[in-house]
């Protein structure tokens, strides 16, 4: 009996050491757990700390009226922020290359940091350009002699195959096609048969129903536009061609262009593209058309008028290691010439920084097919481009539009371009 009494002692005592062992493993665990949890919230609040040193840079930098011309590495914030408890430590790199390069590119590091944990954040970052758009446009309205606004449509048989922004609404007759991201600043779209619009897809039956592939967002912030290419001019200038009067202009697949400028007592005078690829007309319009092989941006003060054809020598379609690449950029209007040929063809990246891209006497009849542009078109006021028929949709006059991002323009674009004074990101990572 003594035995059998001594036995369940020493089994209660061997329980009672097995759970005081699992106790102890609970609460080591437990304690370990809760550290291990602590430690990864701290690591979170460093990250967000990281992130909020970037964002707050980006904003640092577009407050600037121009880019940053140092070129050592530097803090905007002259030391540490403290923010939630905890802190980021900013430094802005400029690339090498800036002084050389027009568009100019940054390397931010942002350091979070949270008791006795950090994050470092990196993030490369260059300059934007309009010319990143299919089409921009600061209001969908033309201005009908230089007071009446008339609003301007995408209407059956529109492709828009590209990146798109207005800081105006969109007006849609019948089945329009955009088929890359869309913006809209003003929080609703105008059907010519339905009226107002709030949402996409409609929130009731239409009668209009444009396709919106990437849908489209409504109520965006609106994005300023220059009024004066100033950098194309003072490139042109300093190391490129600059020019007084009318002047007409023929590019040839030789990369070179013939020029006829009466200032200069030039006629179809053949010479090589500018240096710097930058050309400004002041005092007169600039006629083109032909076809370019190089990098090149023209420019004036008054109107671009395209006479004809302007095609690249070699087509980025089919060759995406094409280095041919233009802008056409107005202080006023770039018109598609009255004696264009019918479906004509543009291969640029457009910019109506005064009014508009617009045919000349749009409306008159006939029809003239299909205005391929193959680029962008970013101006201040909608231009018509012909008339179509409210009840049939049949193209009465001028063009029917066929729009195509040229995609190299994002991280190639026409040299001097203008910029927006945004910056795009190029790489991000965390270290």
């Amino acid at each position: 009996m003594r035995d059998k009494k001594g036995v369940v002692l020493i089994i209660t005592y061997l329980l009672i050491s097995v759970l005081l062992g699992f106790s102890a493993v609970f609460v080591f665990t437990s304690i370990n757990e809760r550290s291990t949890a602590e430690r990864h919230i701290q690591q979170i609040k460093s990250f967000y700390l990281a992130e909020a040193g970037i964002d707050r840079s980006l904003e640092w930098l577009r407050s600037q009226p121009r880019p940053p011309r140092e070129i050592s590495p530097f803090n905007p914030f002259s030391g540490p922020q403290n923010l939630g408890g905890g802190s980021y430590n900013v430094i802005i790199d400029p690339d090498d290359s800036n002084p050389e390069n027009y568009l100019k590119k940054y390397r931010i590091r942002s350091t979070g940091q949270m008791d006795s944990i950090s994050s470092e954040l990196e993030v490369e970052v260059r300059t934007d350009s309009y010319a990143r758009y299919c089409y921009f446009t600061d209001d969908e309205h033309f201005r009908w002699y230089g007071w009446y606004r008339v609003p301007v449509w995408f209407v059956t048989g529109d492709r828009l195959k590209g990146p798109t922004q207005t800081n105006s609404h969109f007006h849609l007759y019948g089945s329009p096609l955009f088929s890359d991201r869309t913006k809209s600043a003003d929080n609703y779209m105008y059907y010519f048969h339905d009226g107002y619009i709030y949402s996409y897809p409609p929130d009731r039956p239409t009668r209009d129903n444009p396709v919106f592939e990437q849908g489209i967002q409504l109520g965006t912030k609106p994005l300023g536009m220059p009024s004066k290419a100033l950098d194309l001019r003072t490139a042109a200038v300093r190391g490129g061609l600059h020019l007084t009067g009318p002047t007409t202009i023929l590019l040839k697949n030789d990369g070179t262009m013939n020029v006829t400028n009466s200032h200069k007592g030039w006629n179809n005078k053949n010479m090589f593209l500018p240096d710097n690829g930058a050309l400004f007309v002041t005092g007169g319009n600039l006629y083109i058309s032909g076809t370019l092989k190089g990098q090149l941006s023209v420019g004036t003060n008054r109107n671009v008028v395209v006479t004809s054809n302007i095609t690249y020598n070699t087509d980025p379609r089919t060759n995406p290691e094409s280095t041919d690449v233009l802008g056409l950029i107005a202080e006023r209007d770039v018109v598609i010439s009255r004696n264009a040929p019918y479906n004509v063809k543009v291969e640029a990246s457009i910019m109506a920084l005064g009014n508009s891209f617009i045919v000349e006497n749009w409306w008159q009849p006939p029809a003239k097919g299909v205005l391929t542009v193959y680029g962008g078109i970013i101006q201040r006021e909608r231009g018509p481009v012909g008339t179509f028929s409210s009840s049939t949709g049949r193209k009465r006059s001028g063009y029917s539009k066929s729009y195509h991002y040229d995609r190299r323009l994002v991280n190639f674009p026409p040299p001097f371009y203008p910029t927006t004074g945004d910056y795009i990101s190029l790489s991000w990572r965390q270290k």
